[in-house]
């Protein structure tokens, strides 16, 4: 770097979306592909620089329907944590706070970022925001059911994962 004149690099490019809406609570895209089972979910996810991006409500309602949200919250970045601990993949989980000023205080685990979707901004803009701001190469996982934000994710490199998935990866 320093006989190329080089800039330090620190971080990494969606870091800065994240930071403009201002919700972290902790400190690339390849061929569009599905991840079918667990296994290849953390084969993924183990590989350098993975990042996975997680559609907060998307995937804790389809675990926990019968939980209140503010617990659906708690359970699935704690739930995250030994996976993000194992495969060092770079996490954050999208929650959607589109029609709330409110953002509840979530005591996220060491490596699990959570955001909270501005007002007027669904998650799902926030994913697809994310995704986009990402190198070509670098893989990048997202976990959610919605068939758009999944359309839209793998057309911009992004792996597509089922809830399921990562539930049962979770559930081990």
């Amino acid at each position: 770097r320093r006989e190329l004149a080089l800039p330090a690099v620190s971080g990494a490019p969606a870091d800065r979306i994240e930071e403009e809406l201002g919700g972290a609570s902790t400190a690339g895209g390849a061929t569009a592909a599905s991840a079918t089972s667990p296994a290849v979910l953390e084969q993924l996810l183990s590989m350098p620089r993975a990042r996975l991006l997680v559609d907060g409500y998307n995937v804790s309602k389809s675990a926990w329907p019968a939980s209140a949200l503010d617990a659906q919250r708690t359970r699935l970045v704690t739930a995250l944590a030994p996976l993000v601990a194992r495969t060092s993949a770079e996490t954050t989980v999208v929650f959607d706070a589109a029609e709330s000023e409110h953002r509840p205080p979530v005591n996220a685990p060491r490596g699990v970022r959570v955001l909270f979707s501005p007002r007027g901004v669904i998650a799902d803009d926030v994913l697809r925001d994310l995704v986009s701001a990402e190198p070509a190469g670098r893989v990048v996982v997202v976990v959610t059911a919605d068939q758009a934000v999944a359309r839209d994710v793998a057309r911009d490199g992004a792996r597509v994962v089922p809830p399921e998935v990562l539930l049962e990866l979770l559930a081990r």
